[in-house]
């Protein structure tokens, strides 16, 4: 069954092309600068063990001319990996955001769509964008079944009193205004790998989800009981160019005694914090090497970054009530030793002891960074969304 997924943005669309219930892409690519005068294309194709790339420009006018594009890469006569697009049986959707609506993968009926629409609010950037992709690809896909898989939908088993706020109860009756977490396509692979890994269930795991958008998932036997980020991403972690938590009251100084402008707080918290706010730098491989030339603030937004990190370990180990692995993922969880070092430092009172050698070792499989007396299992877990979708999917369409 060929299952095609699309993570679609408001200027790009993500995409692979899988063989199920094979578990490697035959195909994928990404279009870029969609709306702009030259977009670029990148495909790569994985047929027979050999690799192809193709990469060009042309100007994209909107998502339907981009995803056109890429359905003539899939089935050009020489390159391409299908014969037509009725192969495709099933496409599967990146959704952010399914509020209280959406707990599980769901085909998309025109009742499914209009429940989506009334979740724009809750993530004006990215769910109108995901919601563009369903429809461009219902034009060009016409043989096969839509499929929504939602983000928020892994967090949905946590219990009210870590998803709750302390305001009214109105607002959450009549506005749903709630924690909802993110991340969760990646929270729920990586902590599934890791239960494969150890070869063991019902492990208490903390995911720790660090890229440009950071997050952490507190997981008791595969479910989500508590998450970093909140009605919205910008909660939690210290993140590329996000604050994390702040004190509210700093909102209100802003625009009571600096005369800002909500969207001015917006822009503030979300795209000139972080990182970038500390070092000047929302690249962690920069902001490495300002540190290591003796740059005083890039050192202090290391151990910011890592100090956050641990409070949250510290918080999630008492909700779970024990720990048996943490987990690191994603772009810098992945690739950055010092990032983990930090984190894993002065650790041994809940049973985190780092093999430092094994720490500083590149690996894009999973293993394990703890010294063999480690109460406490230390992974490194590769993220892959993409295959997650595809796997929700495939189970959908074979329930």
């Amino acid at each position: 069954m060929n299952i095609f997924v699309i993570n679609s943005g408001s200027s790009s669309i993500k995409y692979q092309l899988f063989k199920m219930p094979s578990t490697k892409p035959i195909c994928s690519g990404l279009v870029e600068r969609i709306g702009l005068e030259e977009g670029i294309i990148t495909h790569k194709t994985f047929i027979g063990g050999e690799e192809k790339t193709f990469k060009y420009n042309l100007e994209i006018h909107d998502h339907e001319v981009g995803l056109k594009e890429v359905n003539a890469l899939l089935i050009d006569k020489k390159n391409g990996v299908i014969e037509n697009a009725n192969e495709i049986k099933a496409v599967g959707h990146r959704i952010v955001h399914g509020g209280e609506a959406f707990t599980q993968p769901t085909v998309i009926t025109p009742e499914v769509k209009e429940k989506l629409k009334q979740t724009f609010q809750l993530a004006p950037l990215h769910n109108p964008a995901g919601y563009r992709g369903i429809e461009v690809a219902e034009k060009i896909f016409k043989e096969a079944r839509q499929i929504a898989v939602f983000d928020t939908a892994f967090h949905q088993t946590m219990p009210p009193e870590a998803y709750r706020f302390a305001i009214p109860n109105s607002y959450y009756a009549d506005y749903n205004i709630r924690t909802y977490g993110f991340h969760g396509t990646s929270h729920k692979y990586v902590s599934h790998q890791a239960e494969v890994f150890l070869n063991k269930k019902g492990l208490k795991l903390i995911s720790i989800h660090l890229g440009n958008g950071c997050s952490m998932a507190a997981v008791n036997d595969g479910k989500s009981i508590d998450t970093s980020m909140g009605f919205g991403p910008l909660s939690g972690l210290i993140m590329g160019t996000r604050s994390g938590d702040i004190d509210a009251t700093v909102v209100f100084y802003l625009v009571d005694q600096l005369g800002y402008d909500i969207d001015q707080v917006s822009t503030l918290l979300n795209k000139r914090s972080g990182m970038l706010g500390l070092t000047g730098f929302s690249d962690m491989r920069d902001i490495t090497k300002a540190m290591n030339e003796g740059d005083a603030n890039a050192k202090l937004a290391y151990d910011m970054y890592a100090y956050r990190i641990k409070k949250f370990i510290g918080a999630y180990a008492a909700a779970l009530n024990g720990l048996d692995a943490i987990i690191f993922t994603a772009g810098v969880g992945e690739n950055d030793a010092l990032v983990r070092e930090l984190v894993c430092n002065n650790m041994e009172c809940l049973g985190l002891e780092m093999d430092k050698d094994k720490n500083k070792i590149r690996s894009g499989e999973t293993r394990e960074i703890n010294l063999p007396q480690s109460k406490v299992k230390i992974l490194v877990v590769p993220t892959n969304e993409e295959l997650e979708i595809v796997n929700q999917c495939f189970e959908l369409l074979n329930a």
